[in-house]
Order: C-alpha cells, then sequence, then structure tokens
C-alpha cells in the first residue's frame, strides 16, 4: 500500500481545513441566513436566493480566468485572494442595509468562490503533484466534507445567539485568521510555467483533447458534470421537501437529512483506502457513485413512506454525491492529463454552477406540479443520463 509523504499529509490536512472554511461560509450560509436576511431588509427570501443564485453565475464565468492563473503561476496567491474576498463579501452583507449592498456582497462572495473552492484547489494540487495529485484530491474532499456538519450548527448557534450580522462577521475572521494562513504556508510558491509549455501553446498533435476522441470525451465530461450538479443541487435544496411529499415522517425526514454528510465523508474515506490500495480506476469510481442515485430514486419510488427505505435513499444519495465531487476532480486528470487542467476545470465547471444556480428553482416548479413522484422520476432520469456520458467516454480505447 503506497503512502503519502509526511508533508503532504500536513498539506492535505491545511488544505482541507481551508476548503471546509471557504464552504461553509460561502455555500452553506443561504440555508440558514435567507430567512433572516430576508427580514432584516423587508423582501422575501427567495431574493437572497437570487443572489446567490447570481454569484453562482459569476463563478462560472470565472472559472476559465481562474484555471489558467493556477496553471501558470501555481495555487497560492489565488487561494489566498479567495479568503480576503470572502471575508470581504461577508463584512459587506454584514454592513448591509439595503438589499442592493446585499446583491454586491454576494456577487464578492460569488468571485471568490471561483477563486477557493474545489476546483480551485484541485487546479492548485494537480499544478503541484501533476498525475500523482489523485491522492490529495481525495484527501481534501474528505476533510472538507465535514463543512455542512460544522456549518449549519454554527451557523445556526451564531444567528439564534446573536444575529446573522455576527455569523457573517464570524466567518469573515474564520477566513482571515484560519484558511488564509493554512492556504498560504501549505501552498508553495512555484516558478510560473514557460510560454511555450502553457496549455493555450499546446498544438494540435500534442494534446488528448485536440483529436476527435477527446473533444468527444469533454463533451462527454460536461454533460456528466452538469447533470450531477443539477441532482446534487436539487436534492440540496428540496431533500427534505421531497421526503415528506413522499409520506416520509417528519422525525424520519430530519435523522435522514442528518445522514448526508457523514454518509458523504465514509464514501470518500473508501475511495481514498481503495485508491492507494487496490489502485481502483477512476472512472469505474465515477460509474459506481453515479449508479447510487438511480438505485436510491427507484427504491423510493417503489417504496414510499416506508423509514427504513428513505434513510437508505439517503445514504445512497449522499454516498454517491461524495464520490461524485472527486470524480469531477480525477477523471479530468485521468482523461487529459496534467497540463492545462486548471483551464479544462474552469471550463468544465461553466455548465455544472449554471444547474446548480437553476436546479433548486426548477425542481421546486417539478414538485408543485406533479409532487414527489414526478421530482424523484426526474432526478433518476437525469442521473441516467450522466452515467450514460460517462460509459459513453473513450478512455479505455486510447
Amino acid at each position: 500500500m503506497s503512502k503519502l509523504p509526511a508533508f503532504d499529509k500536513t498539506q492535505v490536512l491545511s488544505v482541507g481545513i481551508g476548503q471546509m472554511v471557504a464552504w461553509a461560509s460561502s455555500t452553506y450560509l443561504p440555508a440558514v441566513l435567507a430567512t433572516p436576511m430576508a427580514g432584516d431588509f423587508g423582501v422575501p427570501a427567495s431574493r437572497v436566493f437570487a443572489a446567490f443564485s447570481g454569484a453562482l453565475i459569476l463563478m462560472a464565468l470565472a472559472g476559465p480566468l481562474v484555471g489558467r492563473l493556477i496553471d501558470r503561476h501555481g495555487g497560492r496567491y489565488v487561494l489566498c485572494a479567495a479568503n480576503l474576498m470572502l471575508a470581504g463579501g461577508l463584512v459587506v452583507l454584514a454592513g448591509a442595509t439595503a438589499s442592493a449592498v446585499m446583491f454586491l456582497g454576494w456577487a464578492l462572495i460569488g468571485l471568490a468562490m471561483a477563486l477557493g473552492l474545489y476546483d480551485a484547489a484541485f487546479a492548485a494540487l494537480v499544478r503541484q503533484h501533476g498525475l500523482a495529485a489523485r491522492a490529495p484530491i481525495t484527501g481534501i474532499t474528505l476533510i472538507g466534507g465535514f463543512a455542512s456538519t460544522l456549518g449549519w450548527p454554527l451557523t445556526t448557534f451564531l444567528v439564534a445567539q446573536w444575529d446573522w450580522r455576527v455569523a457573517c462577521l464570524v466567518w469573515a475572521a474564520a477566513n482571515l485568521l484560519v484558511a488564509l494562513p493554512l492556504n498560504y504556508y501549505f501552498i508553495p510558491a512555484l516558478p510560473p510555467v514557460p510560454e511555450e509549455r502553457r496549455p493555450e501553446a499546446v498544438r494540435p498533435q500534442d494534446g488528448p483533447a485536440a483529436n476527435g476522441e477527446g473533444r468527444r470525451d469533454f463533451v462527454l465530461l460536461a454533460l456528466f458534470g452538469a447533470a450531477t450538479a443539477f441532482v446534487t443541487s436539487a436534492m440540496a435544496a428540496h431533500l427534505p421537501g421531497l421526503l415528506l411529499s413522499a409520506g416520509v415522517a417528519a422525525s424520519t425526514t430530519l435523522l435522514a437529512a442528518a445522514m448526508l454528510g457523514p454518509s458523504q465523508v465514509l464514501a470518500r474515506l473508501g475511495e481514498f483506502i481503495a485508491a492507494h490500495k487496490f489502485r481502483v480506476n477512476p472512472l469505474l469510481t465515477a460509474r459506481v457513485a453515479t449508479a447510487l442515485h438511480p438505485l436510491a430514486g427507484l427504491s423510493l419510488l417503489g417504496a414510499t413512506g416506508v423509514p427504513a427505505v428513505a434513510l437508505a435513499f439517503a445514504v445512497l444519495h449522499g454516498a454517491g454525491n461524495g464520490l461524485i465531487t472527486i470524480a469531477k476532480g480525477t477523471l479530468p486528470l485521468y482523461l487529459f492529463g496534467a497540463r492545462g487542467y486548471g483551464v479544462r476545470q474552469g471550463k468544465l465547471a461553466v455548465a455544472q454552477r449554471a444547474m446548480q444556480a437553476l436546479a433548486p428553482f426548477l425542481f421546486s416548479l417539478v414538485l408543485e406540479q406533479g409532487g414527489a413522484m414526478a421530482g424523484l422520476a426526474l432526478t433518476v432520469g437525469v442521473s441516467l443520463l450522466a452515467l450514460a456520458a460517462l460509459f459513453g467516454l473513450c478512455a479505455g480505447r486510447r
């Protein structure tokens, strides 16, 4: 069994903690802050979610540029800039007195998310480790998976004890005092890539993405990413409501929702061990992960209202979602190599973030019109589309 060097273990732990802080202080905030924030501004909660959707769109648009910067210069200063911008956006939110200023705060947070969440962290690790980055990528997602476990309870506590503005200021401080030093000290400064070795200088005959199979694989990978992002975002926003609509008791629904985080972390731990001990092909892992939501959804469709099936649905969906996060980082590395990884990740993320922004609204319409069964059928069908895209990849023939 291969082992990571001691420094790499320290780096994985440190960058993973930085990711946990970054996710908890950005993506996981609206679920807790939307209602009190909207009440303070005298607007519906949907206005806050609209601002957050705008942040996700900005994140998607900035992705390719961020990836190009990391490919050229490494990830230290990009991820440090993310922590500074996250802190700035949170301070703007905390001081906002009108909803227009709230939109500005979320816009800053959206740009910071492009600079500092998983896509940027993965690109930084690939820029440093090259093809050996799979293990560090898995490691930081293992630690970052605790973001909701830490973030939601802590943010809820801060809001209950003080208010949502104090919660924003505490998370701003966490970015400055915890995540920023960790990213600075444990992501090394790397020399710039010479101009002739930059991704944009690659000639058509130099890279796998340039031939027909490579372009086809890129499109299929983008389809996989967008489809799974839709399902993940829809479930993140509507899982409790979906289960209640399916006839599951409220107590079971709460338990099922609480099992999502641990399921993700345990699945990532299993992938981490399997990747080291058995050298499991990342494409196989991605296919298994993508198949878990359809399996869970079909089970729930066949036995709505049964508590054990509802819990199994949450566990299988959580495990699949945890593994898919790793797959989105490792599959481009496996298929196309390390060169130009950051730019490629940024381009792949555009469709993913668009689906992430649209999914909660679109899925709510499906639930309103067709109920839980229609919602489940939709997510099962979209997941099967993602699975078909994975089986269409040409990696085994190249």
